[in-house]
């Protein structure tokens, strides 16, 4: 039987799902992430690029799937965590609907939480 829609598992869901439009667009809108990466500092851009889109891959399937989401949890916070010092550093800004680190500091927040409350 199914397990039970219950907050935590939505949450869960969603901490992995919102990885997917990233990932898309590190593909449709190539040049866009390369020049952030290359904002950021992180050089070689491509290889940022495709390490970035690893990484999101493995974390979608893992929270998705519900797998060590203990861990998985406290990982995509650390990953989120990064990619927020990355906006603050080319962005300068905290709104996230103006290209702020808002958004990437409560999306790791909210793994944080995932994590923390997934513990065996």
């Amino acid at each position: 039987m199914p397990s039970a829609l219950t907050p935590l598992v939505v949450l869960r869901l969603v901490c992995g799902l919102f990885f997917v439009p990233h990932i898309v667009g590190k593909f449709t809108a190539r040049d866009a992430s390369l020049n952030f990466f290359r904002a950021a500092g992180l050089r070689p851009a491509e290889a940022w690029r495709w390490v970035a889109m690893l990484v999101e891959v493995v974390l979608v399937l893992l929270l998705i799937l519900g797998i060590d989401t203990h861990i998985v949890g406290f990982i995509s916070c650390a990953y989120l965590l990064i990619a927020t010092g990355a906006v603050i550093k080319v962005s300068k800004k905290w709104l996230w609907h103006l290209g702020g680190c808002e958004y990437p500091l409560f999306w790791a927040i909210c793994c944080a939480v995932l994590g923390a409350m997934s513990a065996p």
